[in-house]
């Protein structure tokens, strides 16, 4: 199976193809950490990696997208794009979700203590989500704060993500247990996820898990009667 990933949630912009069959396997990515500019990026990075592994859009087989936790605009561009190939070229697109993804490049797959993977949200609150130490997720992504999670998280939890130091001075844990320190997903995770993905329920919808800061305008609107 030939899969085109996409990942502009974070700071990171990425594409890759992978392709995991046995005579046809191959690898490419493009990525750069730019923290905005996304949408100003992407296409080139798509169109480089496909032109490396010499792949005809309709060779495709899926395209993968990382759905957040992330930023609002950079989420919107990766999903849009995605979307738009999977219309065309009527391929299943399906949704990766960051703290998978991170959780999948780290874990240990040592049958030892969960995985806590935090990304940075506002003051004491941490977008986060349980793995087992294969990156299996054990509970639903959520909105935490600092202080609920020193008072529920057991003492042996290991630690991944942007948020890994705060959470690990909270709950007062060693070094140690930080195992990943990344702020975004490697693009390679998300498309090994892409490939064994459900599109049934890996559905590429995003994953604010809060509602943005803005508000809508109102003044100067005329009101209907």
């Amino acid at each position: 199976m030939r899969v085109l990933a996409i990942d502009t949630a974070l700071a990171n912009c990425a594409a890759a193809v992978l392709d995991n069959g046995v005579e046809t396997a191959c690898f490419e990515a493009c990525g750069e950490e730019i923290g905005r500019g996304h949408a100003e990026r992407l296409m080139d990075m798509i169109g480089e990696v496909m032109a490396e592994t010499s792949t005809a859009f309709s060779e495709l087989d899926r395209v993968a997208v990382t759905v957040g936790p992330g930023s609002f605009t950079g989420l919107r561009v990766g999903l849009a794009v995605a979307r738009g190939f999977g219309l065309v070229l009527g391929k299943p697109v399906v949704g990766i979700t960051t703290l998978a993804a991170i959780a999948r490049s780290c874990a240990p797959r040592d049958d030892g203590a969960p995985i806590l993977v935090s990304l940075t949200g506002k003051g004491e609150e941490v977008y986060c989500q349980e793995f087992t130490a294969s990156g299996d997720p054990m509970g639903v992504a959520e909105v935490r704060t600092l202080s609920d999670l020193a008072a529920t998280m057991p003492q042996s939890i290991r630690l991944a993500g942007s948020a890994a130091e705060k959470v690990a001075s909270a709950l007062n844990l060693p070094q140690e247990q930080i195992i990943s320190r990344s702020g975004f997903p490697g693009i390679r995770d998300v498309a090994e996820l892409g490939l064994i993905a459900d599109p049934v329920v890996s559905s590429p919808s995003p994953l604010y898990l809060r509602p943005p800061d803005a508000t809508p305008q109102t003044r100067g609107r005329i009101e209907r009667q």
